[in-house]
This record gives structure tokens, C-alpha cells and sequence, in this order.
């Protein structure tokens, strides 16, 4: 599958559960400017039949190598970042899974009673990274328990395989030069950013600042009802030369662990 219709796929989807990225896409347009996607994230579990390696076989079938490994100690995490080995302006790939042994028996079993459900066979398919809430139709009480050790897994469990979030490149916008201008602009619409470790995560120093809004309100059917829950969000970054002049490419741990918690308000 060629990487255009598969990001284009997860851009519909994405752009359907956030209605406020809709509205953040179409004010960039308004202003003049021509939206480049920086990168891509997916959340997964590292139980052998959905983890980094399945979700990541689509993206690697459509030209991208694995380029970066990165370690989120306090949420349990571990990541990878892809990029398109032909095409070094496509969107990178990051893709991120829970560490399930550092959790509780209850979650652990939850979850792998979830996984059973799955059809055999279905995580070889390239249809995994689109089936969205492959676990089925979630209990909120389930949600509740799983989001009081992890927000992290309660996403997972509720919205299943699909994009947590697109990102703006502020490099190639023409009228916005800085992140924080990026950030007054959406300000002024009336978009609530992540303050988890400040507006900006990261600095010129570390070659890459970054900034998200807080995920909108999803109203989603449980098996008990409809909830309003945290679903996706929107993020920007700026990226900077190193020494040598080329852009960085990769993603910094600390600033991503905070931008992790762009779903997290609603427990705070």
C-alpha cells in the first residue's frame, strides 16, 4: 500500500474523532499557509501479536526504516520512529507501546483477554493499523480502572489502532517564524495547548521544541452508555539544524513524555 493512501486513510479517521483539528487545518489555510505533516503517532501494547513490530509492518512494506529507539521510564513506554528511506520530506512514524509486565495482574489480564478476542491471523493483516477499536465495544467501568494505572492503556482500550496525533511542521509554515507564535495564533482561536512541562517542550538547544493543544472531548459509546472521554490531539514542532547544518530528524524523550500527556487532563 503506498504511503499517501495510508496516511490519507488515518488523516480521515483522525480528523473525524477531533473536530477541532478540522478547524485548526482550515485556519492555517485561511492564513495562507500550506499544512506539511511532520509526523504521525500510534499507541499500541507490547504483547507479541500487537506490538511495535505489527503495527509498524505497513509503514516499513511502503519504503520506511526504523531510525530511532526511545524509553518513557515513568509511563512505562518504549517507542520507535520510522522515516521514508526514498523520500525524506514524508511524515515520520512514531509508534510507542505499554510495557504490560510493569502492571498490575488485573490489567495484564484484562488485556490479554481482549487480545484473544482478536481473530488469528489478523495482526499479519495490513488492515491492523486501521481497525480502530479492535477490542470492541469498551466498558466504561473497565475504562475507569484501566485509566486510575495507566491513561496511556485506558486510550488504547477505548480507541483501539488509529492516529493519537498528526503534527504541523512550523518549518515550512511562511508566516509563523517561532513556536510561540504558532502557539498565540491558536490561542486567539480559542484552542486550550498541553502546559505539561510548559507550553514549549524542548529548545534550539536540543534541536526541537514542540507544542500540542489538549485533546477534545470524544462522546463514545461504552457498553453502558455514552461518555465524553479525551480522544485525539493536535501537535506542532520546530526542528533545528545540528552542527553540521542538517535538520534533526528524531524526537526527544523527555519533551515527548510530557506531550504523552495531551490526553491526560481529564484525571487531573
Amino acid at each position: 500500500m503506498r504511503s499517501d493512501i495510508i496516511f490519507e486513510r488515518l488523516w480521515n479517521d483522525y480528523t473525524a474523532l477531533n473536530p477541532d483539528v478540522s478547524a485548526i487545518y482550515d485556519a492555517f489555510v485561511a492564513a495562507g499557509e500550506t499544512v506539511i505533516n511532520d509526523h504521525i503517532a500510534f499507541r499500541t501494547l507490547n504483547h507479541p501479536r500487537i506490538c511495535i513490530e505489527k503495527l509498524s509492518r505497513v509503514f516499513l512494506d511502503a519504503g520506511y526504516v526504523e531510525k530511532g529507539n526511545y524509553h518513557f521510564e515513568a509511563k512505562k513506554l518504549v517507542a520507535k520512529h520510522y522515516e521514508k528511506q526514498d523520500d525524506p520530506t514524508a511524515p515520520r512514524v512514531f509508534i510507542s507501546h505499554l510495557l504490560l509486565e510493569e502492571f498490575s495482574d488485573e490489567l495484564q489480564m484484562n488485556f490479554n483477554q481482549l487480545i484473544d478476542q482478536i481473530p488469528k491471523g489478523f495482526e499479519d493483516e495490513k488492515e491492523l493499523i486501521f481497525s480502530k477499536d479492535i477490542f470492541g465495544t469498551a466498558s466504561f467501568s473497565i475504562y475507569e480502572k484501566l485509566r486510575k494505572e495507566s491513561e496511556y492503556a485506558a486510550w488504547v482500550y477505548a480507541f483501539g489502532f488509529r492516529a493519537n496525533h498528526f503534527t504541523v511542521s512550523v518549518n515550512h509554515l511562511k508566516k509563523f517564524s517561532t513556536l510561540g507564535h504558532v502557539n498565540d495564533f491558536l490561542k486567539s482561536k480559542g484552542f486550550r495547548l498541553n502546559q505539561s512541562g510548559g507550553e514549549i517542550k524542548g529548545n534550539p538547544e536540543e534541536l526541537l521544541e514542540q507544542s500540542s493543544t489538549l485533546a477534545g472531548l470524544y462522546n463514545l459509546q461504552f457498553t453502558d452508555g455514552k461518555h465524553s472521554i479525551p480522544g485525539c490531539y493536535y501537535e506542532f514542532a520546530l526542528r533545528y539544524p545540528d552542527e553540521e547544518g542538517n535538520l534533526y530528524n528524531g524526537f526527544i524523550a523527555k519533551s515527548a513524555d510530557k506531550i504523552f500527556e495531551s490526553t491526560d487532563f481529564y484525571s487531573k
